[in-house]
């Protein structure tokens, strides 16, 4: 162990009113994983009346989740990079280069002076901010972000596995070193955002890993979100379900109460993946085969298009149903979802 005095320098730089660098500007070596491309938006199937409820959105503008919604035009997406660094650090969840820095989750403490163990060899770290924040972006990102950070050196990331996380991960293959405090002989870390082809084929090989042989198809799954989350309530959710499963042969699944193994019976041979917005959705969308669709309930005053992102680039189907409510608790139609599914 050796202290580190690397994130007072860069608090004393925070104090003086400099904004410290992202990590990549101290890289060593950088290239080029894989080319960009591009990704068609898709139209969402839904009914003419449900743009005009969206009041408020979430990590966008309204403007934007409504052109995203009604889709038609093709998004540039950008190559994936690796990044390369000689003695970089992490400590607490931050990742230091010289004086430039990487968060990838709150901090636990402030360490103005930190101990560290040094680690010889290559590493390469694989998680993220918003994959240590929601599990649906650690499961439909992070997640091909590690067969990235598997063939560059040793895959690293910075929280245990928690949840679902230890099932995926022994389903996966994934076996990551977990690091609090350490100096790397060097690292490596990669610019995995974009949603260009080589992603797209690791999505389908994760989803080959999850499912392995193909099941048998069914009409659907409504995955039930209760009040898991960040708090957005359908009132009406469980009469939703019942009505899907009577009326259209849905199942219907907790999947905060269930096993892995459940989660995949029910959605990998899906149709039609259900349910109120939010990262229980992810477990049916990297699950679902090439042509089912999702269908996802809106609340009216937190429209977001994230898991639209994922249908477009697997080139997959995406149905919006908006609720109608307050800000905490909405309902959702269910004439309008049963005209919604109408509109394959």
């Amino acid at each position: 162990m050796r202290p580190s005095i690397r994130p007072t320098l860069q608090g004393l730089s925070r104090l003086f009113g400099r904004k410290p660098d992202d990590i990549v500007v101290r890289a060593s070596d950088r290239w080029e994983v894989a080319p960009g491309g591009a990704v068609y938006v898709k139209p969402a199937l839904m009914l003419s009346n449900q743009i005009e409820r969206i009041r408020g959105a979430e990590f966008a503008t309204v403007a934007e989740v409504v052109r995203d919604f009604r889709g038609g035009f093709d998004v540039p997406q950008n190559p994936t990079m690796g990044y390369a660094f000689r003695k970089a650090l992490v400590l607490d969840g931050v990742l230091y280069a010289g004086a430039a820095t990487r968060h990838l989750r709150p901090r636990a403490g402030r360490r103005p002076l930190g101990m560290v163990r040094r680690v010889a060899g290559r590493s390469a770290f694989y998680e993220s901010w918003v994959g240590n924040r929601w599990f649906g972006n650690w499961l439909s990102d992070d997640c091909l972000t590690y067969r990235l950070a598997e063939g560059a050196g040793v895959p690293m990331a910075t929280l245990p596995a928690k949840g679902h996380q230890p099932d995926y991960e022994r389903r996966l293959g994934m076996a990551a070193t977990r690091a609090g405090a350490v100096l790397f002989d060097e690292l490596v870390v990669f610019d995995d955002v974009p949603h260009n082809d080589h992603k797209r084929r690791r999505a389908d090989d994760l989803r080959r890993r999850l499912v392995g042989h193909d099941r048998s198809g069914h009409c659907g799954v409504f995955l039930l979100r209760g009040t898991t989350g960040d708090r957005r309530v359908l009132g009406n959710e469980r009469q939703v379900a019942e009505h899907l499963a009577a009326r259209h042969g849905f199942r219907v699944l907790d999947p905060s109460n269930a096993t892995l193994e459940e989660i995949v019976d029910a959605c990998a041979g899906a149709q039609v993946v259900a349910g109120v917005e939010g990262s229980h959705l992810v477990h049916g969308l990297v699950m679902m085969p090439a042509k089912a669709r999702a269908l996802v309930i809106q609340p009216p005053s937190r429209a977001v298009v994230a898991l639209k992102l994922l249908t477009d680039r697997q080139g997959q189907d995406y149905s919006v149903v908006v609720g109608t409510g307050g800000d905490d608790v909405f309902y959702a139609d269910t004439d309008e979802i049963d005209r919604t599914l109408d509109l394959a």
